[in-house]
């Protein structure tokens, strides 16, 4: 039932490639400059210029009864539990980025349009280039999980984290509103914003402004970075991730808008991470620098101790065990990868399939919208019968419709063009992290539904190709007769109102528009209606979902 596969094999079919390399486009450049010379530069033309600002903490308003004073127990467990799921999902994003190692401002991904790339490889011109192989391997020292060449093991790790991260923020606002310790983050007045521009004059000039006491009061910089990372960068990271959705993005094109478009989207996830990963290195550095002891008794053991070494020790404490974790992570990755998937599908699989997997697709895009290119992806058919169908035009090829169905079918291509054509201009999200805007003309599926009659235990539809799976064996991949139903499925024989090319999955490709790309079989070749996916195949609904540890339902 269950399929394992030999890391050696697996090393030997994608040997370990993990060189660093970080290419910027000049444009972006020309802007990282811009940036860093407006704050920096200008930081150092006042200070030369008319010397250090007026350090703000020196008139700080006097303590009264309303005022915090001190950390409560729950604001330093949510503290140190946000610490602890956010090193767990950046390092996993990490990976998850790395399997198309690429970022673009635009929806077609054509190859040398990224802004910026972290791969050494340039896409050749003289091949076909896929996606797979574009992929990248992290060191575990990094990425999460580590050396494996498997999007689906980041995942888990990645969706079984992020709901966690998104309870305990939720907590933490509640508490942080409902007391009165939202006053240490949310600034009084708009006075805050330029007090934190003289406390950053300080810094940026190698000047160290007076330190209020933290268990009082933050200075204004401070309030202004706790207040963006709470409510600023937090609800980007979530807006930005669910704009990636195929499921969310076809139903509410609005949204992936707000970032520009989704590979925007993709982009200012990615540099959110990065803010995220700054403001971490700053801010443990200004705690160290600030008084290491004193700074780690306010937030792990809410006093304001200065010879005790209990926080510090509970805060030493609680990062060794999550470095600790981060290797039995990796261990579990390696060893125990199935109990992954069976975990993050328990916590993430009823949750999506009872929510954003009943969104239906809405047509958006036009033909103009069309992207020029078009990355390819799987394996080719090497089946002596596909390559005898392919010289011939694909004009002896049938598609067989069986299983639990009242009337069974074998169906030609130009029977199939005689039942019906719909066209759709549809965006393709790949679950490695590029896109590409198409049109797709073929038959709904819910035409051959009514065709064939599923008997009325059916509950899923099995579409098997003519091609492999990544290690071998059959692809196939199954979906829900629900998913099959909604609009915009169709099989294709066409893109860009053109024949489907023998690349791109001809004589026949699937598109299930709420669903990411792996779901959508290539090469077609028949098709099953079953009572589960649970007996097919290994029994995980698919072939990368049996052997790459991918999501059942790819809604997200």
């Amino acid at each position: 039932m269950f399929t394992n596969f030999n890391e050696a094999e697996r090393a030997v079919k994608f040997p370990a490639d993990r060189r660093m390399f970080i290419g910027i486009n000049p444009h972006t450049l020309v802007i990282i400059f811009i940036v860093l010379f407006a704050t920096v530069g200008l930081a150092w033309f006042q200070y030369l210029a008319f010397g250090l600002p007026p350090d703000p903490s020196l008139h700080l308003p006097a303590i009264i009864q309303a005022d915090p004073k001190g950390f409560p127990l729950w604001l330093s467990l949510s503290h140190w539990v946000n610490f602890f799921f956010l090193i767990l999902i950046i390092r996993s994003g990490l990976s998850i980025l790395s399997d198309h190692a690429r970022l673009y401002w635009n929806n077609g991904c054509s190859p040398h349009s990224e802004w910026i790339r972290f791969t050494p490889v340039k896409v050749p011109n003289d091949r076909v280039w896929t996606a797979k192989e574009d992929a990248r391997y992290l060191s575990p020292v990094i990425g999460l999980p580590g050396y494996r060449h498997s999007v689906g093991l980041a995942r888990c790790w990645h969706f079984i984290t992020v709901p966690f991260f998104l309870l305990n923020g939720t907590v933490f606002i509640a508490l942080l509103f409902l007391t009165n310790q939202w006053k240490r983050l949310v600034p009084a007045s708009w006075q805050a914003l330029p007090d934190s521009w003289n406390v950053f004059v300080h810094y940026a000039t190698f000047h160290m402004p007076i330190e209020p006491n933290g268990f009082y009061h933050f200075n204004a910089l401070q309030q202004i970075s706790y207040f963006a990372v709470v409510f600023v960068l937090a609800p980007i990271a979530m807006l930005s991730g669910m704009s990636m959705s195929p499921a969310i993005e076809n139903r509410f094109h609005w949204l992936p808008k707000l970032f520009g478009n989704r590979q925007g989207a993709r982009s200012v996830h990615f540099l959110v991470m990065l803010a995220f990963v700054t403001f971490i290195i700053i801010h443990v550095a200004m705690v160290i620098a600030t008084g290491l002891t004193r700074n780690m008794n306010h937030i792990t053991v809410g006093t304001d101790n200065l010879t005790s070494y209990a926080g510090l020790y509970i805060g030493i404490g609680i990062v060794l065990f999550t470095v600790a974790f981060g290797f039995l992570a990796h261990w579990i990755s390696w060893q125990r990868p199935r109990s992954l998937q069976y975990t993050e599908a328990a916590i993430n699989g009823t949750l999506w399939r009872n929510s954003i997997n009943k969104f239906k697709p809405n047509i958006y895009y036009k033909q103009k919208d069309i992207s020029p290119y078009f990355w390819a992806n799987g394996k080719m058919p090497v089946s002596d019968l596909w390559r005898k169908l392919a010289i011939n035009d694909f004009k002896d090829y049938s598609l067989k419709i069986g299983g639990m169905v009242e009337t069974p079918a074998e169906l030609s291509l130009e029977e199939l063009k005689k039942i019906g054509l719909e066209q759709n201009i549809t965006m393709h999200h790949c679950i490695q992290g590029w896109s590409g805007i198409a049109e797709w003309g073929g038959i709904p599926i819910k035409a051959l539904i009514a065709l064939v009659k599923p008997h009325s235990s059916v509950t899923t539809v099995v579409f098997y190709s003519f091609g492999e799976g990544i290690y071998g064996g059959t692809y196939y991949d199954t979906h829900s007769l629900d998913n099959c139903l909604k609009p915009e499925s169709i099989l294709a024989w066409e893109m860009n109102y053109k024949p489907l090319s023998t690349t791109h999955g001809a004589p026949l490709r699937l598109r299930v528009e709420n669903q990411l790309g792996y779901k959508m079989v290539k090469w077609i070749d028949r098709i099953e209606f079953v009572a589960s996916y649970e007996h097919i195949g290994s029994g995980f609904g698919g072939k990368n979902e049996d052997d790459e540890y991918f999501d059942l339902l790819a809604d997200t």
